[in-house]
């Protein structure tokens, strides 16, 4: 077994399923990915709220953009991110709104289809299509690259590098788990940060 493999099911066993982004209304974990950037969970959660009773593809398309900035604004940057946020409902409905249209469509084509809607980067298309398009990719972000580095287990210093180094090792997983992967490395990555968290365990 691969020793990036052993860590992170030592990761998940340690931290357990962390079921992120399963919100049965598909759109408020769309949006909330779009909020959470640059800004904590909670100013994310204060932004969703306020969005209670909208969070539909025709009431976003309709909403004026200033009222939009105003519900968001706990999650700051929102005048960038309400951009965004109509951005990707534009892209969204000009498929149909519909996430079965996307099902034929190939895991490279619809990332570059992501990438090109303003305000959405690498690691916000590889969630997206971790868990709105149920794709298996590995998000190679900030947390992913420290732990691989200091572990030995990688040297990749950028996103693109460390996602191409590990993609091999998620292509033939159950989705579920790739899914808890990234959220596992997540918190282990806050939990180091604080200083109390020994890593010698993760290689043995």
């Amino acid at each position: 077994m691969s020793q990036k493999i052993n860590v992170f099911n030592k990761l998940l066993a340690h931290y357990g399923r962390q079921y992120w982004w399963n919100n049965p209304n598909r759109i408020t974990d769309w949006v909330s990915m779009i909020l959470i950037q640059q800004t904590t969970q909670e100013n994310t959660e204060k932004a969703l709220a306020n969005l209670e009773g909208k969070l539909t593809v025709e009431a976003l398309h309709t909403m004026e953009l200033s009222v939009l900035q105003e519900y968001i604004r706990p999650a700051g940057f929102y005048k960038q991110k309400s951009t965004y946020i109509k951005a990707l409902i534009a892209w969204y409905r000009s498929h149909g709104a519909s996430l079965e249209k996307f099902k034929a469509i190939p895991t490279d084509e619809l990332r570059r289809e992501l990438l090109s809607i303003k305000g959405v980067g690498e690691e916000t298309a590889d969630a997206m299509l971790l868990y709105i398009f149920k794709r298996n990719v590995f998000i190679a972000d900030q947390y992913a690259i420290r732990l691989l580095n200091r572990l030995n287990l990688s040297s990749a210093q950028t996103y693109k590098a460390l996602r191409e180094e590990c993609m091999p090792l998620v292509a033939d997983i159950p989705l579920e788990t790739c899914q808890e992967w990234h959220a596992v490395i997540d918190m282990h990555g806050k939990a180091y940060r604080k200083g109390d968290t020994d890593e010698s365990w993760l290689l043995e």
